[in-house]
């Protein structure tokens, strides 16, 4: 359902324009009543992304990362993060980049990919969109050691783990990262449904 018909852009204004764009935008919005109301919204836009949760059916076993996220530590969050893996679009194609990235942090070259969903992580604030996928992995796919990269201030490390260790991770607080859940739960509902404790999630 289209809401073109219900809002009226009055004013946009950028606030920052470095790496990312953040912008402020006044508007009127025709309520639900009729009745038209302006409003002011902050808006950070830091273009789409994509993410992937590798895993191998036969070891029962994923592969996620872990990472110091400035954000999360700037929020009371004092720990490394642990993440499925994931990056910036940047104009390529959402299978391409995910490959890329792949490759980056957990040094795995994988084969056929298979696009789940997309989804808006945060939609209060943030225009970002999601490409979710899931991979088969293959111990003789690893090409490399992962890591991403030094000058981009990348510091990875690949992490192996069973399956019902990663849910429990999540039920436990060692998993916080809303893609990782969200990958994590689709693999425990159509993937491993068999794990104990995965019909709770």
């Amino acid at each position: 359902m289209s809401v073109s018909d219900r809002i009226r852009i009055k004013d946009v204004r950028v606030l920052s324009d470095n790496k990312y764009k953040l912008r402020s935008t006044t508007f009127d919005w025709r309520r639900s009543s009729g009745e038209w109301q302006t409003q002011h919204r902050e808006t950070f836009d830091r273009g789409d992304g994509v993410t992937i949760l590798p895993y191998n059916r036969a070891q029962r076993t994923v592969i996620l990362i872990r990472q110091f996220r400035y954000p999360t530590y700037a929020n009371g969050y004092d720990g490394l993060l642990v993440e499925a893996p994931a990056g910036s679009l940047d104009d390529a194609e959402p299978e391409a980049r995910i490959r890329s990235e792949a490759e980056e942090e957990i040094g795995y070259r994988l084969g056929p990919i298979k696009k789940i969903f997309e989804a808006f992580t945060s939609p209060g604030a943030v225009t970002e969109k999601l490409h979710f996928f899931i991979a088969e992995y293959q111990p003789d796919m690893k090409i490399g050691s992962g890591g991403g990269l030094a000058h981009e201030g990348e510091d990875i490390e690949t992490l192996e783990l069973p399956v019902a260790e990663a849910f429990a991770m999540i039920a436990d607080g060692r998993i916080v990262d809303a893609k990782t859940i969200m990958l994590l739960q689709y693999a425990a509902l159509n993937i491993f449904r068999d794990v104990t404790g995965a019909k709770h999630l």
